[in-house]
This record gives C-alpha cells, sequence and structure tokens, in this order.
C-alpha cells in the first residue's frame, strides 16, 4: 500500500501519517512543495521513534508519481467524492492520495480522476476530518480489504 499527501502543510499531520505508515508497512510518498521543513521538531515528533521503519518518496509533483507507477491503482480522497470509502475495491499495491489540511486536493485533480474519488461520510456542516484521521480511516479499510496483509 502506498500513501500519498499533496504538498502537505502541517508537519504533526505528516509526522502522525509517517507513524500510521511505519506500523502498517505502507510507503509514504510527499509531493511537494512541503509547509514545513523535514528536520521540523513538529514532524518528528509526531512520528516519534518509528521513521527507521518507513520508506518516504519525495516528488516534485502528483504527475511524477502517475508517470512512476503507471500500473498501479490510484484512489483520490476527497469531500466532493461521489463514491463513499468503503465502495472502493483496493489492492495491496494501490495508491491513496489525499490533499492538503487547507485546499484538499486540486481541482483538476479531482475532474479527472472522478471515478476514482472516494469519501468519509460526514454531516454537512463539518469541513472534514483532520488528515492523519482520514487517512487511517481509509487506509485501515483498504488493509481489512487485503485481509491485513502482513500484519499481526
Amino acid at each position: 500500500m502506498h500513501l500519498v499527501l499533496v504538498e502537505p502543510e502541517i508537519p504533526a499531520n505528516t509526522g502522525n501519517v509517517a507513524r500510521t505508515c511505519a506500523v502498517t508497512g505502507a510507503e509514504l510518498h510527499l509531493v511537494k512543495p512541503l509547509g514545513f521543513s523535514v528536520d521540523d521538531k513538529h514532524l518528528k515528533r509526531a512520528g516519534l521513534d518509528y521513521w527507521h521503519l518507513l520508506t518516504v518518496h519525495y516528488h516534485d509533483s502528483l504527475e511524477e508519481i502517475f508517470e512512476a507507477y503507471p500500473e498501479n491503482s490510484f484512489h483520490f480522497a476527497t469531500t466532493k467524492g461521489k463514491k463513499l470509502y468503503t465502495e472502493a475495491v483496493y489492492g495491496s499495491n494501490d495508491f491513496l492520495v489525499f490533499g492538503k489540511e487547507t485546499a484538499g486536493l486540486p481541482v483538476h485533480i479531482i475532474n479527472t480522476y472522478q471515478k476514482s474519488c472516494i469519501r468519509i461520510p460526514m454531516i454537512n456542516k463539518a469541513r472534514s476530518l483532520n488528515l492523519s484521521n482520514s487517512v487511517a480511516v481509509v487506509l485501515f479499510e483498504a488493509l481489512r480489504q487485503n485481509n491485513f496483509c502482513g500484519l499481526g
């Protein structure tokens, strides 16, 4: 499983996602620009001492990931998705893509990949869940569908 954060802005969220990746074996892909330095103490604190358990890739654009992994399936998490995250079918090597905290995914990505957009249900008055919580919700559904392969 691969987790992609497109232009993350809050170091603690990225650190929490890194920790989730470390305990699940998911690879983390960070799309620049990042809203923080990877040396940020809040990023390191949130990831605790799990950084050595994790594979992190840095990319200059989302398109760079598409070009590097043309055979993989992508799922785009957005509040604008028509399909619930539980309705998607996840493969063990799929990419789960999340946008930045303040703006979500770029509109052109949502428009281009509408059929691959997924959402977490929530009340209409709320804007969205915290990024790291959203990642955990979707990732664990994808892992569940794959019988938690490799996890004890």
